[in-house]
């Protein structure tokens, strides 16, 4: 019921705006809609700033890179085969990051040459993100990440765990809704859904005993299939890192099956990364026929 409410709301706001005639004279700005001036909005904000002083505080919303270093297992159908392939990930709040994953002959290794690797073996890859953008290198050359692929990692990067606690709720036109209490991956929760003027949601999912933050989960429509799928990311095994609870055990699933797992056994804040870290120039084009010699 809340949710209706604050979607009427919301589109009577932008309709107001676009619909006032011309010839009308300018008149003193109003007061913009209270979106979250209910009890249970205001509940579902202590709920939410609780968490961020669980997690850190201001060390947590005020950091400016991360780095983690672990194994992460892509999964099929809730399978894998593979024994865990080593990664080292950056990322550079808000909208810049880097994933390594080295592979040499037999042997897995992350160079530590960050700004320059050199990749030559088939199974070596490179992915960077800098703001819209993607690439990819691998032993071919930088190519533009497949647009598919793009989207999809843009799709979470909006709705990830950093862009919540430090984009979402500082959103005037982000309406709060408490969801109550429920049990997520065997843990007591309390739910909390942010919803944009744009109608898009993420449900959030918190520890009742930690505060920390159990599950993220979001939908959107294929615009192929119209079909609703469902992404949803769960954290555990938190530890303090430089004053903030880090989560080192990051699950992903898509539509109710498991599609990653990711294990950090490492993680740093605030480093001194160069920003030739995130740059990267396209040097050719996979749908492009290799010429023979």
């Amino acid at each position: 019921m809340y949710r209706l409410i604050a979607i009427g709301l919301l589109l009577s706001a932008f309709a107001a705006a676009q619909t006032t005639p011309t010839s009308t004279p300018p008149v003193a700005a109003q007061p913009a809609v209270d979106l979250n001036g209910s009890d249970n909005a205001r509940k579902a904000r202590a709920v939410l700033d609780q968490t961020i002083q669980s997690l850190g505080g201001e060390p947590y919303l005020t950091y400016t890179n991360r780095e983690e270093e672990g194994r992460y297992y892509p999964l099929y159908h809730g399978r894998t085969d593979s024994t865990g392939i080593p990664y080292r990930y950056y990322v550079e709040y808000p909208d810049r990051d880097r994933f390594e994953v080295i592979h040499t002959k037999d042997v897995f290794l992350l160079f530590g040459q960050i700004g320059d690797v050199k990749v030559k073996n088939k199974t070596d890859v490179v992915l960077i993100h800098n703001g819209d953008r993607g690439y990819e290198i691998t032993y071919k050359g930088t190519a533009a990440q497949d647009k598919l692929d793009l989207e999809n990692y843009l799709r979470r990067r909006q709705h990830s765990i950093e862009w919540v606690f430090r984009k979402w709720i500082r959103d005037p036109n982000v309406a709060l809704f408490y969801n109550g209490s429920a049990v997520v991956d065997g843990k007591e929760t309390e739910g909390v859904t942010l919803l944009n003027s744009q109608n898009d949601s993420v449900n959030v999912y918190l520890d009742l005993n930690t505060h920390y933050p159990v599950k993220i989960s979001y939908s959107w429509r294929d615009p192929k299939d119209k079909q609703k799928d469902i992404e949803d990311e769960v954290y555990d095994s938190y530890k303090l890192v430089q004053g903030i609870w880090t989560p080192h055990s990051i699950t992903r699933y898509f539509n109710g099956e498991t599609s990653q797992q990711r294990f950090i056994n490492t993680a740093d804040y605030n480093l001194k990364l160069p920003d030739t870290m995130f740059e990267a120039s396209v040097t050719y084009d996979p749908t492009v026929p290799t010429k023979k010699r």
